[in-house]
């Protein structure tokens, strides 16, 4: 007997543990709060919903839930008439804090003014915020943040993957503003990085197989959202962004480096596309004299030596540029999302760097203060671990269009604009081939009125600048203004 009852107290400590052991996020469930924050001299009060929805198959049945915060200002009553903006990172396995804690919320980082963290970790208020014109909600896709799949044998296709990804979440979308009741509300997308890829597929299925149509997509330091480019167009596109980070490093001539960086890009832009396209275009049709003439002028514009230049046969790969630029002035690499952060690396010599200086430094400011505002702000209490990065691999990178898709779109409704927002100083998705994308996203040129560009001294994520926080939040207000239609005017050409 007394061995009997060791057995089953072992098996009841034993399923105890387990038990505390298996977390599983809530199908359905969400947490309500209320503050208020300061916006451009103003009260804006407003509610917090941290919460999450399911994701269900063809059948009805829930295969995900996923995660979302969604704010509301609470002093506006015509919901009809406000806008709704709807948040995505990247990744493609990103949560959706980055813009969430540190670009158009209500609440964001302690950081320093040029985007470094600080301790103690936390949250402050964000005068910048556009919660003021517009109610905004940040969702995290499946595996990123507290999102997970609830249906084990469900094939991983159905979420990872560029199509698979804006289907699923394209239905999640559709739920979410008809619970909300916002059909009526003037809509808009915006997503950063891989995000930029998500929403740009998204406002299609939207529009097309839920007609539900947007007045505006905003993409954060878009990815290339499969529009072609590649061998000497993809590297020419690069020289912009030598050039804007040489000259933040001070590695131009003197007379480059006494330039405004606006003057600066006015000239290398044209070179890039008028001089050094055409010279990698020819590749061995090029005598030696016009490859050493090239190779000089690249130099000029780059801070990089005319021999390595050479040695990559003129298509310098970012990836050296980032170790070279600074390798014999101070032994220093640069980092590739943002090219103002510096690093050093195990050895001065080597084709590439070890890590990235600048995400490195990000991550230890982001998790912690994100974990502190969902328990003691938002008062979402789980035990689930918030995904910066979630396992989203395989992810099939096949058949995409969405960036031609976007155009077809925007085509389709003439409500519907674009806004560019890149950092003159990011190396991951550098802002001259974001350009590249709206050219090639309106080839005819017909809807410039539609389509804005705007750039920023500072990196992937411009808003950890102070100066660019204020600066790209209010050109998101701007752009919300710009794209509102008056109330009667027909959607037609």
């Amino acid at each position: 007997m007394r061995k009997l009852y060791f057995t089953l107290a072992f098996l009841l400590c034993l399923s105890a543990a387990f038990g505390q052991s298996v977390r599983k996020i809530e199908l359905e469930s969400k947490v309500e709060s209320t503050a208020e924050v300061t916006i451009k001299g103003k009260r804006v009060p407003y509610k917090a919903t941290a919460g999450t929805q399911p994701v269900w198959d063809e059948n009805g049945e829930p295969i995900a839930s996923l995660f979302y915060t969604y704010y509301e200002r609470t002093d506006v009553s015509d919901k009809a008439s406000r806008p709704l903006v709807i948040s995505f990172n990247g990744g493609p396995g990103s949560a959706s804090i980055w813009m969430h804690l540190a670009y158009t919320g209500p609440v964001i980082l302690n950081i320093d003014d040029e985007g470094y963290p600080v301790q103690p970790y936390g949250t402050k208020a964000n005068p910048h915020s556009i919660l003021d014109v517009a109610d905004i909600v940040y969702v995290d896709p499946v595996n990123s943040g507290y999102s997970r799949i609830v249906k084990e044998d469900t094939p991983r296709s159905t979420f990872f993957g560029i199509n698979s990804d804006i289907k699923y979440l394209a239905d999640w979308v559709n739920t979410f503003v008809t619970r909300v009741n916002r059909w009526a509300s003037p809509k808009y997308l915006i997503g950063e990085s891989y995000g930029t890829t998500r929403v740009a597929g998204l406002v299609a299925q939207l529009q097309n197989a839920h007609w539900m149509f947007f007045n505006g997509v905003i993409l954060v330091s878009p990815t290339d959202m499969g529009i072609e480019r590649g061998g000497p167009v993809k590297m020419a596109n690069y020289w912009p962004y030598y050039a804007a980070t040489a000259w933040y490093h001070k590695a131009l001539p003197d007379d480059l480096q006494n330039k405004d960086l606006d003057e600066l890009l006015a000239i290398v832009e044209p070179f890039a596309l008028n001089e050094v396209l055409p010279a990698m275009t020819k590749g061995g049709l090029l005598s030696d004299a016009e490859r050493d003439a090239i190779a000089t002028k690249m130099s000029y514009y780059s801070g990089l030596s005319k021999e390595s230049i050479l040695e990559h046969n003129l298509m310098v790969p970012t990836s050296f540029f980032w170790k070279e630029l600074l390798r014999e002035r101070d032994g220093m690499t640069i980092g590739r999302l943002d090219s103002r952060y510096k690093g050093f690396d195990r050895m001065k010599g080597g084709e590439r760097y070890d890590f990235d200086p600048a995400l490195t430094s990000w991550n230890h400011a982001f998790a912690p203060a994100f974990n502190i505002y969902a328990k003691n702000v938002l008062k979402f209490d789980t035990d689930l671990t918030y995904n910066l990065f979630g396992p989203v691999n395989p992810w099939d990178r096949s058949n995409e269009t969405t960036g031609y898709d976007l155009g077809t779109a925007m085509r389709q409704n003439p409500y519907l604009h674009l806004m560019v927002q890149s950092g003159y100083f990011d190396g991951g998705t550098d802002y001259f081939n974001a350009k590249y994308s709206t050219w090639h996203i309106d080839p005819t040129g017909r809807m410039k009125d539609r389509i804005d560009f705007k750039g920023y001294r500072s990196g992937h994520m411009m808003y950890l600048r102070a100066e660019d926080l204020a600066t790209s939040n209010e050109d998101i207000r701007q752009f919300i203004q710009k794209s509102t239609v008056a109330p009667g005017k027909p959607a037609k050409y």
